[in-house]
């Protein structure tokens, strides 16, 4: 989870921090604009909640009309389905994530998720077989679904679903910066569900500060482990250690490793990545958790304007950082 760190500021006589809060997505946003008092902002909102909707419409996996949704019932192979702007756009961050990570992030791992508890059926009370992994594996690979530039996805197996989930909030994220942009603010942060853009500074002209949540269980939502400083990027973070299943007496991680089809067990608790644009920081995210960190922090030092800190806890409970090259700890 990430925290954002004083944010109520009027230092400049001239400007006023601006709050807007709502819900979207099954969370909260909330966004600060930096503006005029004078200002309206309730215009500003309303176009804002006009654009979530469009996604929400789009990619929410909740709506049975929504355009993932179809897609997700069809299951004719080959067969061209039209798709908007904003869906089209998505898939193709999608599929770069997907090849970028040797496929540890994988749009497709639905069937996975459901059938380790982890979805909208009952939790399990015994540990899936490796015949029924093998079963749900079957239509799991993002490269099972052809995405056209021209605006279709094709299935080249019938039963192959999306789910967006793990990156939808960070386009969300970079949707409502757009709109606070388009609308002549050059000064904000948009915070959806814990994932942030920064543009700009605070009225006192020092970066946004955005606090990484301590990966612990039973501590305080407000616990802040790491803080770090946010200019004209985005950051989100992922962690295991508050959503899981006790199978058999032991805790299972929600997040499912693709390749292998079993929950992670790497040690790895909350990953956080700060990225140009928040659709790749989320995928890269919830990746990361599943590479553990010494292939993560080969990837972040690959990536060109790409920085992350992956904490592993180790069997004494001790948590380790490893920071990607370019990204020191705050003083």
């Amino acid at each position: 989870m990430i925290l954002v760190i004083g944010l109520v500021c009027t230092a400049r006589a001239e400007a006023k921090t601006h709050l807007l809060v709502g819900r979207t997505m099954g969370t909260t946003y909330h966004i600060k604009i930096i503006a005029p008092a004078s200002d309206d902002m309730a215009a500003v909102q309303r176009k804002i909640d006009r654009r979530l909707e469009q996604i929400n419409q789009s990619m929410s996996t909740f709506r049975k009309e929504s355009e993932i949704s179809r897609f997700n019932r069809t299951t004719h192979t080959g067969k061209p389905f039209a798709v908007s702007p904003d869906f089209l756009k998505v898939m193709q961050v999608a599929g770069t994530i997907y090849d970028e990570t040797g496929g540890a992030w994988d749009g497709t791992v639905l069937p996975l998720i459901e059938l380790w508890g982890f979805g909208r059926s009952a939790p399990i009370d015994k540990v899936p077989s490796q015949a029924a992994i093998g079963k749900a594996m079957e239509d799991v690979g993002f490269r099972n679904i052809e995405v056209s530039a021209d605006g279709f996805l094709k299935k080249r197996r019938p039963h192959v679903t999306v789910d967006l989930a793990s990156i939808a909030k960070g386009y969300g994220v970079d949707s409502v910066a757009a709109v606070v942009r388009e609308s002549g603010y050059r000064n904000y942060l948009v915070e959806i569900g814990g994932e942030v853009y920064a543009a700009g500074r605070k009225p006192d002209d020092q970066p946004w500060r955005v606090g990484i949540n301590r990966p612990q269980k039973g501590v305080a939502a407000t616990a802040v482990y790491e803080a770090l400083n946010l200019e004209d990027r985005a950051m989100a973070t992922s962690g295991d250690y508050r959503n899981y299943e006790e199978i058999g007496g032991r805790a299972y991680s929600h997040i499912i490793d693709p390749r292998s089809g079993y929950p992670i067990h790497n040690g790895v608790v909350s990953t956080s990545v700060i990225a140009p644009n928040c659709t790749l920081a989320d995928g890269l995210a919830t990746a990361l958790m599943v590479m553990g960190p010494e292939a993560g922090v080969r990837l972040l030092n690959r990536l060109e304007k790409v920085e992350g800190l992956i904490i592993v806890r180790k069997p004494d409970g001790t948590l380790v950082d490893h920071w990607s090259a370019g990204m020191a700890p705050s003083p």
